[in-house]
């Protein structure tokens, strides 16, 4: 019998955002991460203090509160919430360098890292930071 390995994932926040939108066009390989039973989802709490903050600075606009968005969003698609622990928190310090200059997506990052998951990213310097051999990335 064969073993099927399991594909854990966990999204970036801009792409929990564009796969929100009813006509999102995703990369197939992104697309295929997404449909395949064998495949964990995940997402980071700290998309969703990004998500207040956007929301607060007006570069998003919502239809509900941002933590009614995040809720609706990790229950409708049946996706697991990853703390922001302090292991996470502490390693986002201390990545290899050269590293993304914005916190949360250092946070995303050290979260990818610590939990040995595929950052799904449209993100150019993450995507970068992957083909460094930094962090494991998937394009959408």
């Amino acid at each position: 019998m064969m073993k099927t390995m399991t594909k854990r994932f966990v999204f970036d926040t801009c792409f929990m955002i564009y796969l929100s939108q009813p006509q999102a066009v995703i990369a197939a390989e992104a697309r295929q991460a997404l449909e395949t039973d064998e495949a964990e989802h995940f997402v980071s709490a700290i998309s969703a203090w990004e998500i207040g903050l956007l929301v607060a600075k007006g570069r998003l606009n919502l239809t509900r509160s941002p933590i009614d968005w995040f809720g609706n969003f990790v229950d409708e698609k049946g996706i697991a919430v990853l703390a922001a622990s302090p292991s996470i928190l502490v390693a986002s310090s201390f990545l290899p360098s050269p590293i993304h200059a914005d916190p949360a997506d250092r946070i995303l990052v050290a979260t990818a890292r610590e939990n040995d998951l595929t950052l799904i990213t449209r993100d150019r310097a993450i995507l970068a930071y992957g083909a460094a051999g930094h962090v494991k990335v998937l394009a959408c």
